[in-house]
């Protein structure tokens, strides 16, 4: 693998410093300043950092997201987490941003690279039960926190279809106050990302990890996406030896049914690519889309397979397929929630 050209911080726009930089100045991360935005930016710095023999500071942003107390589905859902830290990237007060890439609106701006989607976590859902117990385990009339229609719907879905009584609740805040909310008794069980208790360090916390045939993760899930300024070409090929090319088909694949669907990140819409291998060798991609009513009466999941997507169209016609037969067989309809 080459070695990275020394990255140039963003000249001529405003905010940035006029002149030549020093070449060894530290590159300026903005994150969210959620406990698990700072993890996941304090695991990239660390690797951007030695890829490009520069310091990194990490500029902490405070995004719409985090500061309303509404439901994601109410705010609008994508890009309220996004959206400032893209402003501040445009006007030069910072270098990159890093973000859960199931944050990102699905479409991208011309100005802006997703120049690296590194190696994905686990992308599962997890559950957070009082005892210890599993889903399966969970009495009737259980009590389940979720801020997640997606996960609303196949909960709820799987509940009905196993002769269990659920209910789910709305929640938002952060991981240690969702976990509160068990460890309190206010519920039974919530639902998270596992690949965020994993950041965090909180896996221990888990006492069920929930099957992707059960609860199909949200588009994205487990991914980070690193952006930057499009025209900062060194800036570009520097974090671009972080992508992982494997992670960045999968999750083109799957956003790409997202956007398929005219869905946002709050509606009811799950995907998951991942590769089918024979032995050693990556054979094919399988996409799994899933649309339902948050309520799990009505559910459209379906899979499609196929070469593994060696271009961007590739994996985006991967998508854009899957979601035009989840369309003919009436995810539209089941989508329509979402605009309240």
């Amino acid at each position: 693998m080459s070695e990275p050209r020394e990255p140039r911080a963003p000249q001529g726009q405003a905010g940035a410093p006029q002149g030549r930089p020093d070449e060894k100045a530290a590159l300026r991360l903005g994150t969210r300043r959620s406990k698990l935005a700072m993890a996941q930016s304090g695991l990239v710095a660390q690797a951007v950092s030695q890829v490009t023999g520069r310091p990194v500071e990490l500029v902490e942003i405070t995004t719409y997201g985090d500061t309303s107390r509404e439901h994601l589905a109410q705010i609008g859902g994508t890009g309220v987490f996004v959206t400032a830290l893209r402003e501040a990237l445009l006007l030069g007060e910072i270098d990159f941003a890093v973000h859960s890439l199931k944050d990102l609106p699905t479409g991208q701006p011309d100005e802006l690279a997703l120049a690296a989607v590194p190696l994905r976590e686990d992308p599962r859902d997890v559950l957070v039960a009082r005892d210890g117990l599993r889903f399966e385990e969970l009495p009737d009339g259980a009590r389940v926190g979720t801020g997640s229609p997606r996960r609303m719907a196949q909960l709820n879905a799987y509940a009905r279809n196993h002769g269990m009584t659920i209910e789910t609740v709305p929640i938002r805040g952060n991981v240690d106050t969702r976990i509160g909310y068990v460890r309190s008794g206010k519920l039974d069980a919530v639902v998270l990302a596992a690949a965020g208790l994993g950041r965090l360090g909180r896996i221990e916390d888990v006492t069920d990890f929930l099957s992707v045939d059960t609860v199909l993760p949200a588009p994205g899930q487990g991914a980070l996406a690193i952006e930057c300024a499009a025209d900062n070409a060194d800036l570009v090929a520097a974090l671009g030896e972080l992508d992982d090319p494997f992670t960045r088909a999968a999750v083109t694949a799957e956003r790409s049914l997202l956007a398929a669907l005219e869905a946002g990140c709050s509606a009811p819409v799950g995907a998951l690519a991942d590769l089918l291998a024979d032995g050693q060798i990556v054979k094919e991609m399988r996409l799994r889309g899933v649309v339902g009513t948050t309520d799990g009466t009505t559910l459209v999941q379906l899979s499609t397979t196929g070469p593994v997507p060696e271009t961007h169209d590739q994996a985006m016609a991967l998508g854009r397929e899957l979601a035009a037969e989840m369309l003919a067989k009436g995810a539209a309809g089941l989508m329509g929630e979402r605009a309240h």
